[in-house]
């Protein structure tokens, strides 16, 4: 899926387009900061909830403590260096709502936030471009880049598919049908009015719910460099400068569960595109080998 916006004298205008394998063929009708010594927030809320919410990207990053301690609990230190390396298995979903139509694309794997590099296996929902079954798209995400692999039609089965993030209209927060773990938590940076929701409990863990905005300029300008250029192509694509949230973070300070509401307001229905990361198993081991220049396909994909 890529998702296309762009600004025009007239007003915003947000132009949804199908591009991986089919996806969003079911949805033909789509024409359309600061931070403190607590890593989280008492009870009260207010300014330390802000202060938490912008604090989770350099939590998981190894940046910062999560507790104040030397290292993140549940992560592992990097081999002779001892900083601490961010991981964790991932779980995502990202649901679009358009002219009555919705569609769910999953993902699940791994990401390493210190190195922001992760693989993703990405399961495309029955019949949506036609058919009953497709099969998962791979896809390893970079800095600046994702790769996929299972693109689309006319592309080899052992090539890989390049996509530059940096360019992307919408910095790669919807394009690949996951938003980058590491660009869900650097959102947060340019949280704006957070509210503290209360505690809840997810996957047996308690967590503390936050809801907020996210100003899409503030986050790429307060982001670390290798996910700067992403989020500042987002900056300047999306027809809304800001992203309503829902953040859940542990008692260490680390994003356990996120929830991004993108809305592209086009000539014709509104699309509504919710993506939803979800981080657990931390400390798990994360290998991602990039593909050479020769795996790496440069013709024509058709659109089925």
């Amino acid at each position: 899926m890529v998702v296309q916006q762009q600004r025009s004298g007239g007003g915003a205008r947000a132009v949804c387009a199908l591009a991986v394998v089919g996806v969003m063929a079911a949805t033909a009708g789509c024409s359309a900061g600061g931070g403190g010594d607590r890593a989280v927030a008492d009870d009260r809320g207010g300014a330390d909830s802000l202060d938490v919410v912008r604090r989770a990207a350099a939590v998981l990053a190894g940046t910062v403590s999560g507790t104040g301690t030397a290292a993140v609990a549940g992560t592992a230190p990097d081999s002779g260096t001892g900083t601490v390396a961010g991981t964790a298995e991932v779980r995502t979903s990202m649901e679009t709502a358009a002219g009555g139509t919705r569609v769910t694309i999953r993902g699940r794997g791994t990401y390493d936030f210190r190195t922001r590099t992760g693989r993703l296996t990405v399961v495309l929902p029955k019949d949506a471009a036609g058919e009953d079954e497709h099969r998962p798209i791979t896809e390893l995400l970079a800095p600046g880049a994702l790769y996929m692999k299972n693109r689309g039609a006319g592309v080899p089965a052992d090539k890989w598919v390049r996509v530059d993030t940096t360019v992307l209209e919408d910095g790669n927060l919807v394009t690949g049908g996951v938003t980058d773990p590491m660009a869900a938590a650097e959102l947060l940076r340019g949280a704006r009015q957070v509210t503290y929701e209360g505690r809840a409990e997810l996957a047996g863990v308690t967590v503390r719910h936050y809801r907020g905005t996210a100003d899409i300029g503030l986050a790429a300008r307060e982001a670390a460099p290798g996910s700067r250029g992403a989020l500042a192509a987002a900056a300047k694509g999306f027809s809304k400068d800001t992203v309503p949230f829902d953040v859940y973070l542990d008692e260490q300070g680390r994003l356990r569960k996120v929830r991004h509401r993108f809305s592209f307001a086009n000539e014709g229905p509104p699309a509504e595109v919710v993506s939803t990361t979800l981080l657990f198993g931390f400390g798990v081991p994360v290998s991602v080998r990039l593909p050479d220049s020769g795996d790496i396909y440069t013709g024509r994909i058709r659109q089925r």
